[in-house]
């Protein structure tokens, strides 16, 4: 599969936590914590579960800088 995303950060899901529509999946990305928001047909459909390795794709439409 092609995707136009360039950010593919390869991760280990530590985490699924279900909600009535939306879930949250953590994953461990090099000791770092990705957090991500995906419906839950997804995380079904995808059968994910803690210690599965994922590809997180990341495609950010804005970004903000902090000093």
């Amino acid at each position: 599969m092609k995707i136009s995303g360039r950010n593919k950060l390869q991760a280990t899901v530590k985490e699924v936590v279900k909600g009535a529509v939306m879930a949250k999946v953590v994953m461990d990305y090099k000791g770092d914590t990705l957090v991500a928001a995906i419906t839950v047909d997804s995380v079904e459909d995808l059968g994910l579960k803690p210690g599965d390795q994922v590809t997180a794709l990341v495609k950010a439409t804005e970004m903000m800088v902090m000093k």
